[in-house]
Formats: C-alpha cells, structure tokens, sequence
C-alpha cells in the first residue's frame, strides 16, 4: 500500500493544485511511482480519460506530472456548476445527478464509498499517493459529511500539510486561525505547513514562519517564491483565466458566465505572436480582434442569453462585416447556429432559442452526454489533432457539409462559405502544433512556438526545480504515511 500526504489550503486558490504537481513531478524524478488524488473537485474544465470518464483538468495535469495517463479513480467526485445553487455530479467519471447545494450536501455521505474505492485502488502498487483538498478545512460549516478535506483525511488516515497563500495579504491570521478554529481531531492531522506565492527576498518572512510554528505546532516547511511561469501550465480554475499579452494578432475570448474546458486557450496563449484578450461581462468585443474565439459552455443556452445580454451578439456581427473570424468550440459552436432545442429540459425547463445565426445549424439537445478521446485530421492542411469531446447534443445542418475536420473516420464541424466563421465540437486542437500553425497562418497569424507538449513537461520540471529549492521534500516526506 502506498504512502500518502494531502495538501490542504487555508483557501481558495492558494495554488494547491500546482503545488501537488510539482510535488508528483519531484518525486517521479526520485524515482519514486506516484499518482495524484482529489477526493472531489468543484470544475467545468474537465479532462476526459481513457477509461471513458472525466475528472478535473488539474488532475489530468497532475497525472502528466506522475508520467502516467488520467483515471477517473484520481477525481472520484466532481461536480460542475450549471447554475448559482446546483451542480451536476459526477462520481467515478460517469454522470449521476444535478443536485442543488442543499440536497448535494445530504448526499456527500454516501459518496465517501466511492471516494474510499477510488483511493484504494490508485493506492495499489505505487510509493505515493498526493491528495489535494478543496477550498479550506477552515470552512467548519461544512465539515459534516465533509470528503474533501478533514473528513477524507480522518477516513483515509493520512496525513495533512497545510498551504498559506501570502500573496493575497494576512498570511499568518489564515494559518493561525485555522488551527484555533478547527475541532481537535481535525487538527491533529495537520503536521506541517508552507507558505506559497511569496515576492521577494523569504528571509523577510523568517519571523512569520516562527510565529505560526510557535501558535501551532507545525513544522514548517518552507516558504514557495512566486513561480513565474505558472501561466505556461494549463489553468484549472476559472479564476486562472486570465489574458496574455504577445503579438499584434489578437484573440478576443468573451468570458462566458458557466465558461468549460478553457484548456483550448493556453496553447494560443503561449504563442509568443498572439496575444489572448478575456473579455469580462460589460466589456464590448474588441473591435481590433482577429479572431473572436467563443469557448465551451456548461450551460449553453443560458450562456448564450449571457452573451447576447452583454450586446456581444450586436459587437460579434460588426466584426463578422469587417471581415475578422470566427470560432465557436463545443458550446461555443451551439451557439453560432440558427437554433439551440432542448425538449427534454435538460438544461433548464424545455424550449428552443434563437441562436446567433451565423451558422447554418440547429442543435438538439440530447440525455447522453459523449465523452471521448479522438483523432483528427484538419482537412484543409492535412495536419493531425488529439483531442476529446464531451458534450450533450447534435448540431446538423447545411453548414455541416463543409466539415473542416476528419474525426476518427467522420465529418466534424461546420464553416460558413467563405470559411471565415468555423465551430466543431473537438476541444484540444491548438495543442497540436501543426494545426496551431496551419489556423493561424490562414489567418494571416504565425507561429513560433513549434512544440507546445514539451513546453508544458519542461514547465513541469522547472516547478519541480522550484519546489526541491524552497519546500522541505524531504522533511515532507517523512511526515507522509
């Protein structure tokens, strides 16, 4: 049975995700065989496995970092927001319910089976299991039934090391409090602590790190400069979304409100010719942009009202008749059709809505939802793409006809006549370099960053280097069990 340690937060977004990562990837490199763990993930960026599931993208990361493929037993719970008070609920990678946040926290007992099964089995035949919590342990509210953090970390037995986030202000009242806050017996699993996102000179914090050992009794761990090139990893969370300064050919993303599966911007954004614009509710579309790139949607058909709300609809046709492009990927394809149907009300109560017309499809929406990893060949340049869908509905129409991918044997996507306005439902095309290429060029862009998988693996290890640096691994590793 393998050895584990969880990472917890003392909250949101104090890069327990990253750190997990760079700690798999430090490991690995020891020579030790290690897998990533997170009891339940609240995402709609999600990676599909190739067992035929889908977990956190941060998970699908941290796996790459372990150097073996994405499982669903990494992410047993996941739930992906569709409204402000509901989530669908994925257990083990397969689609179960949408509950919404009263009647979710009733049923989080009786997931912690599955959370046990999926943790036993990724413990088998392996060193070192890496768990990430979620949110704080702070959030005491919440702890009854908790999986996430302390009520995985009692059930599990393993042991807890504690994240501080500097960078956001009162590092020590998080770590301090936490510890006067929590219940004894949650305390008692937390065993050692770290501060991340520090700028400047550590040295200058040496007394804060003796005053939260002093209040706590933890040992401490060390103090995590800011990792500069953080941006380079693919983001997990829709507060990592952010815009990119690079070249004069501009990629204007509209910030829809149940934004999903976003990774297909971060290859564009390591372009060092291309410069990603997040466009924020209030905003108007740029009237400078290239490309206007709608993403994946959670929600479609209430995104899509989101989208017209904001008179981004109004600014997306002024750009079409100066003569710029168009994509539209998963949900952001629906989107650009004549009409979206949802007659089963899966989304919300049964009805159709007007699209934004500048495809010639309709969509249905559909109960099965398709979860697959595919190959691809765009059809114009004769490049190859590994991608995945996952996504409910089907999209025909005339436009259809002019599909601009191959997908595993069979017509993929939609285009307009002149080819300037394209959706298709295959979310991970820009990470194939060739492609990458080959759109931007038709687009009058270029490309200079010929190999973006190895950008990301040689991230991983500048993390690595940057965690073997600053945190104690092998003062963390002896606190593991």
């Amino acid at each position: 049975m393998a050895k584990s340690i969880m990472i917890q937060g003392a909250g949101s977004n104090v890069g327990k995700s990253m750190i997990v990562a760079g700690l798999a990837r430090a490991c690995v490199r020891r020579g030790m065989s290690v897998r990533p763990f997170k009891p339940q993930n609240m995402s709609n960026n999600a990676a599909v496995t190739q067992n035929g599931g889908e977990i956190g993208r941060a998970q699908a990361l941290q796996a790459l970092a372990c150097g073996v493929p994405p499982h669903t037993d990494m992410n047993p719970v996941l739930l992906k927001p569709e409204t402000d008070i509901g989530a669908q609920v994925i257990v083990q990678g397969k689609r179960t319910a949408t509950l919404k946040a009263r009647d979710y926290a009733k049923a989080k007992p009786k997931l912690l089976g599955a959370v046990m099964d999926s943790f036993q089995r990724l413990s088998e035949g392996t060193d070192l299991v890496v768990v990430e919590g979620a949110g704080s342990p702070a959030e005491i509210n919440l702890r009854a039934g908790d999986i996430a953090n302390m009520g995985f970390a009692e059930a599990a037995k393993v042991p807890v090391v504690l994240i501080g986030d500097i960078d956001r202000g009162g590092v020590i009242a998080q770590m301090v409090g936490t510890h006067a806050i929590l219940p004894s017996a949650d305390r008692a699993h937390i065993t050692g602590f770290a501060i991340n996102k520090f700028r400047g000179d550590v040295s200058l914090f040496d007394d804060g790190m003796t005053a939260i050992a002093d209040h706590t009794g933890w040992m401490p761990l060390g103090v995590i400069p800011w990792f500069a090139d953080a941006w380079r990893l693919p983001a997990e969370d829709v507060m990592d979304i952010a815009s990119k300064k690079g070249g004069a050919f501009k990629v204007a993303v509209p910030r829809l409100a149940r934004i999903a599966n976003f990774d297909d911007l971060d290859p564009l954004s390591s372009e060092p010719d291309v410069s990603v614009e997040i466009i924020e509710a209030g905003r108007p579309l740029p009237a400078d942009a290239d490309l206007i790139l709608i993403p994946g949607s959670k929600s479609t058909i209430s995104d899509l009202a989101h989208f017209k709300a904001q008179g981004w609809d109004i600014d997306l046709q002024a750009h079409v008749r100066r003569g710029g492009a168009v994509l539209g990927i998963c949900g952001g394809y629906q989107m650009l059709g004549a009409t979206i149907s949802d007659p089963d009300g899966i989304e919300g109560p049964p009805r159709s809505v007007e699209g934004l017309g500048l495809l010639d499809v309709e969509t249905v929406m559909t109960p099965h939802k398709r979860l697959a990893l595919s190959n691809a060949v765009h059809t114009d340049s004769g490049a190859a793409v590994e991608g995945y869908e996952i996504h409910l509905g089907s999209t025909t129409g005339p436009d259809c006809d002019r599909a601009w991918l191959d997908l595993d044997g069979r017509p993929e996507g939609a285009q307009s006549h002149d080819g300037r306005i394209k959706g298709c439902y295959l979310h991970g095309l820009f990470s194939a370099d060739s492609f990458r290429a080959a759109y931007l060029k038709e687009l009058g862009g270029e490309s200079r960053q010929t190999n973006y998988a190895a950008d990301v693996e040689a991230t991983l290890d500048a993390l690595a280097d940057h965690l073997e640096t600053h945190l104690d691994i092998d003062a963390l590793l002896t606190l593991a069990k």
